[in-house]
């Protein structure tokens, strides 16, 4: 059994230039990093507004282990075809009892299990069960099946992030956020020993806002009209981080990339 395992996870794929930077650029990134376990949120994989059943498999075929969502899911009703069929795509776990798909997702690498858990935030995005609770049943139901807990915690704040954090510290092994596209440069490791960041970013053209194209969203702000949202292009990078987590489930290292 080895001592530590490394975790890449990569920030928010957005449309087809995400995608192709990701097929490009991840078998090197597992290889520098010696990426034993690899995770991409992928809910703006597709046309940077959802994630299709084709693009889902694509992304897994790239040599992502598992792929994470947030607030986009739903928007393309095809997904729901294999959320329940397909494991490595989770959905946030604390939407209501009763949608498809599941809500984390549990891999044993090099003879340690790693749990994955998706959730979502509730500040200025949607209505939905409590995260904070949620992480608590999750928790209680997989502390003795995983000896690593990493949590995608998708949302639009920092304040509920950083909170999150802390409530998680000790328990899960790592909080990263999602949603935002933008990498912070917080990095930190907790008391507890839990790996910490507010937002990993984002892979997808920079030559935009947040992946989109940027004349159709400065003019989405100066008319406030239901402009039509386009993917960019120009100026790929991919962001995201990597931990080195020990058998107990403490992180020891976490480091940001952005190239």
């Amino acid at each position: 059994m080895t001592d530590t395992v490394n975790i890449l996870a990569i920030g928010d794929i957005v449309g087809g230039p995400g995608r192709d930077l990701l097929k490009r650029r991840l078998p090197e990134l597992i290889a520098e990093y010696s990426a034993d376990f690899t995770i991409a949120n992928g809910e703006n994989a597709s046309g940077g507004r959802y994630i299709t059943p084709e693009n889902a498999i694509e992304i897994l075929s790239y040599g992502v282990d598992l792929i994470t969502t947030g607030n986009h899911i739903w928007q393309n009703k095809k997904i729901v075809e294999i959320l329940d069929i397909e494991p490595r795509i989770i959905r946030p776990a604390n939407y209501p009892d009763g949608v498809p798909g599941y809500g984390y997702y549990i891999k044993r690498v090099n003879d340690i299990s790693i749990c994955t858990i998706n959730l979502i935030g509730r500040v200025n995005l949607v209505t939905v069960d409590c995260p904070f609770k949620k992480f608590d049943a999750i928790y209680d139901e997989i502390k003795d099946k995983a000896a690593i807990i990493i949590v995608d915690f998708h949302a639009e704040t920092t304040s509920e992030k950083r909170a999150f954090g802390w409530y998680a510290d000790g328990r899960a092994s790592c909080v990263f956020g999602t949603h935002t596209h933008v990498q912070t440069a917080d990095e930190e490791i907790l008391p507890g020993g839990t790996g910490y960041i507010t937002d990993i970013g984002m892979t997808g053209p920079f030559n935009s806002v947040i992946g989109m194209d940027k004349e159709r969203s400065i003019q989405n702000f100066l008319s406030r009209t239901n402009i039509r949202f386009d993917v960019a292009s120009g100026d790929e990078r991919l962001n995201g981080i990597v931990l080195r987590i020990d058998k107990n489930g403490k992180t020891k290292n976490i480091t940001r990339i952005a190239k």
